[in-house]
């Protein structure tokens, strides 16, 4: 497996520091308002790479970070008139509350920045004495020019930063690339005694502090968005190395940034789009299935008519495992082939293993290249077309029989490795029209007679009265029994198998 290291700038082979174990460190949230989708196609492209190295068999140790004391969440709670804890506790309740909702699996474990003030400190006071860091009136900052490798990571020249615009000017500090490792306390905000005094902790070295506390240094993943790569991250790796005197973490990762119908999202342009909405309109598979297809690393355009086509997407792998699951329900009602050794019946199952096993092949193979989940969709697709052409007369023989139940459980299993839960809802495969009452009631309509509240009962004596009614060319009958149902918000499908009703 081959990985892109920001660091290097190229694709590096992926090897642990304990075989088997990955420590895996991803920048969270900082809790002062609720998350919008760019900050979600960062957790989701996180999350598929962690279920992807615990598909391949390794114990990951994901740890990602709550940021919940900081200059957003100290301005915001007086907005509202609360305390920055109040605003956090809400904000990180809402973030689980979202991350659950599409499915990302919960970190192993998730520091919170205000339960980890005495590590910051220690670290603070070992930057301090190794002569990397100075106080100056209760705020403590990191000497940015004793960290020789400093700009690595980002790519940036030490002496361009000097008179870069991003550049905070304050003349205390002896250089103006040098940063806040710890903040004076300020009337109302929250703080916590130091060998400096009251203060609080910058944000840099929130992340450094958690991440070693949990993971050691040096560790193997160090992951977050584009966006954090300067200064964040610049500044995290060289807190974290000057301290420790070893490198900090083997492999970084950064996602791409996301635009909405190729624009920014901004609040200023009218798309900023907060992950709750969009959820209230769309199922969180259909949403992993479209930023799935754009790679990590790279910018994902979001547009409803991209959306429209992951739905569908997403639609068409149902249809076809529900059309699986009723073949391989009614294979007993289908006349198997003499000896099940028929040339056709060899053909079709031998050429349905054959790409179930180029199917995984190409899953893999595609993964292992930087995650190149796109690729790896492509190879399912290619999968369900392959079973959906292979069972167009039906199931033949009991060797096809498995091998159809082999590339239905294939397509389950591969799409969970990225996420796209079909099994969660019961939606692939359920039949179940749910409308217990009302299909009694037309049964019992239709056949004059009770069917004791059954619905198995009640479809087959619905079913049943359709057919009599066809043979009998009793059209009328037949199609009152076709928009009765539809009115329900059912419909009848003729297979090969026979008629059977399911939701629109």
């Amino acid at each position: 497996m081959r990985v892109y290291n920001t660091l290097t700038r190229k694709k590096e082979e992926f090897v642990p520091i304990v075989p088997g174990k990955v420590g895996f460190y991803i920048c969270g949230p900082t809790v002062y308002n609720d998350i919008h989708i760019g900050n979600a196609r960062t957790f989701l492209s996180f999350d598929v790479i962690r279920r992807y190295l615990e598909f391949l068999g390794y114990e990951v140790n994901y740890v990602q970070n709550l940021t919940d004391v900081d200059d957003k969440i100290i301005k915001r709670a007086a907005q509202e008139g609360i305390s920055a804890s109040e605003l956090a506790k809400k904000y990180a309740s809402a973030f689980t509350e979202v991350m659950t909702a599409v499915g990302v699996k919960k970190p192993s474990i998730q520091p919170r920045a205000t339960e980890e003030i005495e590590q910051m400190i220690a670290m603070i006071s070992e930057l301090e004495s190794k002569g990397h860091a100075y106080a100056v009136d209760g705020d403590v900052y990191f000497a940015v020019r004793s960290f020789s490798a400093y700009g690595e990571l980002s790519g940036r020249d030490i002496e361009q930063l000097q008179s870069g615009a991003r550049v905070d000017i304050d003349e205390r500090k002896r250089d103006p690339l040098d940063f806040a490792l710890w903040k004076a306390a300020k009337p109302g905000e929250p703080a916590w005694d130091s060998p400096w005094g009251q203060g609080r902790p910058g944000w840099h070295i929130e992340c450094s502090a958690m991440s070693a506390r949990y993971l050691g240094t040096p560790f193997d993943i160090h992951a977050g968005g584009d966006d954090l790569v300067f200064p964040h991250h610049e500044n995290e790796r060289a807190q974290s190395e000057a301290c420790a005197q070893t490198k900090f973490a083997n492999y970084w990762l950064h996602g791409g940034m996301l635009t909405i119908d190729s624009e920014k999202m901004s609040k200023s342009e009218g798309n900023f789009l907060l992950l709750k909405d969009v959820l209230t309109h769309v199922r969180p598979q259909a949403l992993r299935l479209l930023m799935l297809q754009t790679h990590y690393r790279s910018t994902f355009d979001y547009s409803p008519e991209r959306l429209n086509e992951a739905m569908a997407s997403l639609e068409r792998i149902e249809t076809a495992l529900r059309n699986l699951k009723w073949l391989l329900d009614n294979t007993a009602e289908v006349p198997t082939v003499p000896n099940d050794i028929t040339d056709t019946n060899v053909s079709w199952t031998s050429d349905l293993l054959t790409q179930i096993e180029r199917c995984r092949e190409q899953f893999v193979k595609s993964m292992d290249d930087d995650f190149n989940t796109a690729s790896a969709m492509a190879a399912i697709f290619d999968l369900v077309t392959a079973v959906n052409s292979s069972t167009k007369d039906g199931i033949r023989g009991d060797t096809h029989r498995m091998a159809v139940d082999d590339a239905a459980a294939t397509i389950v299993e591969l799409l969970a490795v990225l996420g796209v839960d079909l099994l969660a809802t019961q939606d692939a495969y359920d039949f179940s029209p749910k409308i217990t009452s009302e299909l009694v009631k037309l049964a019992e309509e239709l056949t004059g007679s009770l069917v004791n509240n059954d619905e198995a009962f009640a479809i087959t004596a619905v079913l049943d009265t359709r057919a009599r009614a066809r043979a009998a060319k009793d059209w009328a009958l037949a199609d009152a029994i076709r928009d009765r149902l539809a009115e329900l918000g059912l419909i009848i499908e003729d297979t090969a198998q026979g008629a059977r009703v399911v939701r629109k």
